[in-house]
């Protein structure tokens, strides 16, 4: 088997984490550690994450959307095809090189998404947006490290806490969408979700698509 090749390595920022990019023939890889954050293989999950929340805003003429995380593109990707061309998406991400890889050696992977003139790239903390808009978004996709149990980074979990879950309520717009991804199921976070008064779904959404693929996490919320 072709093993697998280094292409670049970057810290995140506030954190002595490393993030290391790899390539074997047409597969890519983001590894923190011994762990794998995501893969150009299996990314189905982020798909439906994107899929579920904008179909849910086909009624709203030009829905705004902001994006935290931007991975290897598929979940933003996804977002389009699904949007009009009236649609403005912001997608936060906190790792400078993350988005210098999506505009090079990743970007043919999800269809050169940051093309899209719809999207606009912030370099930040998805939760310094949510805290400084009101009723602004029409929905709020986080695919935001493993979901509400963090790995690469502590302060992500504040993301998901009460006060976080509190700013995302207050950014959104009424029946705004609050979509996480998560690795794994969390009660714990869909306690939360319905404490700071959002009605939740809960859907299991595979890997690979419909056809394979472990199963991951996915809450779709709804602002009253």
């Amino acid at each position: 088997m072709r093993p697998w090749e280094l292409l670049d390595t970057t810290t995140v920022p506030g954190d002595k984490s490393v993030l290391r990019l790899y390539r074997r023939g047409d597969e890519y890889s983001i590894k923190i550690g011994n762990s794998e954050l995501m893969s150009s293989r299996v990314h189905g999950s982020e798909e439906a994450l994107a899929e579920l929340t904008c179909q849910r805003l086909k009624d709203r003429p030009s829905p705004r959307v902001l994006i935290g995380g931007l991975g290897m593109g598929f979940t933003l990707a996804a977002a389009l095809k699904e949007l009009g061309p009236n649609a403005e998406i912001v997608v936060a991400e906190l790792v400078p090189s993350v988005i210098e890889w999506n505009r090079g050696l990743l970007s043919e992977l999800a269809g050169h998404p940051l093309k899209d003139p719809r999207v606009t790239v912030y370099e930040g903390d998805v939760s310094t947006l949510m805290r400084e808009e009101r009723s602004y978004y029409d929905a709020i996709i986080l695919d935001v490290d493993n979901g509400p149990e963090g790995l690469t980074r502590k302060e992500n979990d504040a993301i998901y806490s009460p006060a976080g879950l509190k700013a995302a309520l207050s950014a959104l717009r009424p029946k705004g969408i609050l979509s996480v991804w998560s690795i794994s199921p969390d009660q714990g976070f869909s306690k939360r979700l319905k404490q700071a008064k959002f009605r939740v779904e809960e859907i299991r959404a595979r890997a690979r698509g419909r056809h394979g693929g472990g199963r991951y996490m996915i809450w779709l919320s709804e602002k009253p």
